[in-house]
């Protein structure tokens, strides 16, 4: 069973100013769906608690970034992602855009949600802190979790179909 770490980065719900809706969105999907929450933590928009989040993390194999992708300058989380990265899955945003600009014009194109492998083999998706990004950044994912973790583990012998 595939476990997924979801990082909430929001100043304002690390403050305590607000309260984490899409973080607790996203638990209820991930576990609705039969995968396993590995852990949940809220962060502000920190270079440093960006990658201390991604290592110091239990083996988890799906690492599920929950805001930082506008074009604030405070908007940091895609940036300090995809430093770490070893490899980047441009059609998980592409896809993710076009759906979110049907969904709610042309604002949907502002949006830096990503996909990423990172080094060590673990997956890293970032997606905007709206509850609907959230909802729709899971139903792509989710999608395809299980091909692309099959997929990222597999040095050798046959590609299995989905």
């Amino acid at each position: 069973m595939l476990s997924f770490k979801i990082v909430v980065v929001s100043d304002q719900v690390y403050e305590g100013k607000k309260r984490d809706v899409s973080g607790s969105i996203a638990e209820r999907i991930i576990v609705s769906r039969g995968y396993n929450v590995c852990g949940k933590t809220v962060i502000p928009n920190s270079y440093k608690e960006i990658v201390r989040a991604i290592r110091s993390s239990d083996r988890c194999d799906v690492f599920l970034f929950i805001g930082g992708t506008g074009a604030s300058p405070r908007d940091i989380t895609v940036d300090v992602v995809r430093s770490l990265a070893w490899r980047h899955i441009p059609g998980y945003g592409e896809y993710f855009r076009l759906r979110s600009v049907n969904r709610t014009g042309l604002h949907g194109i502002l949006s830096r949600a990503e996909l990423y492998v990172l080094g060590d083999g673990r997956i890293a998706v970032v997606l905007p802190g709206s509850p609907d990004a959230v909802e729709l950044g899971l139903e792509i994912l989710l999608g395809i979790v299980e091909h692309l973790v099959e997929e990222v583990k597999r040095y050798e012998g046959p590609h299995q179909k989905p």
